[in-house]
């Protein structure tokens, strides 16, 4: 969907997964990674701030089994509550703990399926459908901004991207508080930062996974930073001129094009999820950054 402001340094267009069932992308990887699944009778289990756990706890309400989350202790009570209406049964730890379980791909005591959020290439290539549809729509994008939490939207969407039309450019976007990616470019190396919780849940962590970084770094152009106060912005003016309702990690892609970082042309926005508490977002809209 084109996003219409008329001193825009771009030609911005709107991927909208905050329409999806859930509120976000991640049910298209969830659901394919329970669908392909050998034996998932002991039930599904994830590791998440909520966007994730809500796309494992809806594809287990339509197996029929079982979900548990394992979340950080600062996830937001809009993303728990959902997991938990779907059915998912969700354990809070502390932020240190929850990366160990995001590390190990398991979580002591719990039985079923362990779905990564990220690593699984399942889950990546559900999230590829995502840059299948953008070139349908619009075949010559001049690049793509994907936020950056784990690195599995950004594989998904530029593997996809770069098989079908290499010339398009394919971008990560962090938030300030969260961006161990644009550290590492800086440095050359993989860099672990000071990670700060914000209301930009659903993307940053304090270090990328060096996995999703070796299969990243040959398809990624460059990245993007956004402060907190362009974050809260963008969602501001996506409610006020489009009346799309975005979250944090949603809004990080259109607040880098706004600013006009990522050059003109045209520039797809991936708007990756709506799930942000209304406190929050009444916030935001009366003009403050929370």
């Amino acid at each position: 969907m084109r996003l219409h402001v008329a001193d825009a340094p771009a030609e911005i267009y709107l991927k909208l997964e905050n329409l999806q069932p859930i509120g976000s992308f991640k049910i298209r990887g969830a659901y394919n990674a329970a669908r392909r699944a050998k034996d998932v009778s002991a039930g599904l289990v994830t590791a998440s701030a909520g966007n994730m756990a809500q796309g494992v706890a809806w594809a287990a309400r339509e197996l029929g089994v079982p979900c548990t989350v394992i979340a950080p202790d600062h996830a937001p009570a809009a993303k728990t509550d959902a997991i938990e209406r779907l059915g998912g049964r969700v354990i809070k730890i502390p932020f240190a703990e929850w990366w160990t379980v995001i590390e190990e791909s398991r979580y002591e005591g719990v039985d079923g399926v362990f779905l990564h959020p990220v690593e699984n290439e399942d889950v990546i290539a559900g999230n590829g459908t995502i840059g299948l549809e953008i070139l349908e729509d619009l075949p010559d994008p001049d690049a793509i901004l994907v936020p950056w939490g784990g690195g599995g939207l950004f594989m998904g969407i530029a593997s996809a991207v770069k098989a079908l039309r290499p010339e398009t450019k394919v971008y990560g976007c962090e938030i300030e508080t969260a961006a161990p990616l644009n550290a590492t470019l800086e440095a050359g190396e993989l860099q672990e930062i000071d990670y700060q919780t914000s209301f930009v849940d659903g993307a940053g962590a304090k270090a990328l996974l060096p996995k999703m970084w070796s299969l990243a770094q040959p398809l990624l152009n460059g990245a993007y930073v956004a402060s907190l106060d362009e974050t809260a912005a963008a969602i501001r003016l996506m409610a006020e001129r489009a009346r799309v309702i975005a979250e944090g990690a949603g809004a990080l892609a259109p607040a880098a094009a706004l600013s006009g970082r990522a050059g003109g042309g045209k520039i797809v926005c991936i708007v990756s999820g709506g799930n942000i508490d209304f406190s929050k977002l009444t916030t935001i809209l009366e003009g403050k950054t929370p």
